[in-house]
């Protein structure tokens, strides 16, 4: 039986050989984890298919650096929010019209990180929260829920990484208000 390698080992043997079989090792763990994410992000299955595979071959053709440092789903992650901003700011108006119409679509269906927020019941945070308005949600959701950092918040969200820290800050003083 041949030993699981770990993820490091997998991307060390793909930027040095070329091998295949990892590559497809590393593309099964993560893929549908991606996937999932960025539908979070982006209601256009086609374009989160186009961006989950733009992602894979980045680290395949090795654009994509992985310099050994932190969580490597982190590091996809990065790679594949940039993917799909890129996606959607290159779509044109055409795109962000179709955006619009499926947001608008599924206005009264909450996402899934929203449902487990709402689920928590400690104090009235989950009152709190929906109380909170949609940008410094967002913010929330791209540092705490995501973990990204304050940099990739801005990326992902197209936003000055001040703007983000200003709305974190704004948001906790919001809540610890809320919940006092």
């Amino acid at each position: 039986m041949r030993e699981t390698r770990s993820d490091g080992e997998l991307l060390r043997v793909i930027a040095a050989d070329g091998d295949r079989r990892a590559f497809e090792e590393l593309y099964r763990r993560y893929a549908p984890w991606l996937a999932a994410r960025l539908r979070g992000r982006c209601s256009d299955a086609g374009i989160v298919d186009d961006v989950v595979q733009e992602t894979f071959l980045a680290v395949w053709r090795g654009n994509a650096k992985y310099r050994e440092e932190g969580d490597v789903a982190g590091w996809l992650w990065r790679i594949g929010s940039r993917r799909l901003i890129d996606a959607l700011r290159g779509d044109g108006a055409r795109g962000r019209l179709r955006q619009t119409l499926a947001r608008l679509r599924h206005r009264d269906e909450a996402s899934a990180e929203e449902r487990v927020l709402a689920g928590v019941e400690h104090g009235d945070l989950a009152g709190a929260l929906v109380r909170l308005s949609p940008e410094l949600r967002a913010v929330l959701q791209a540092t705490v829920i995501d973990g990204l950092t304050t940099r990739e918040a801005a990326v992902l969200l197209g936003i000055p990484p001040g703007t983000v820290k200003t709305r974190a800050l704004r948001a906790r003083k919001q809540l610890r208000e809320a919940l006092a």
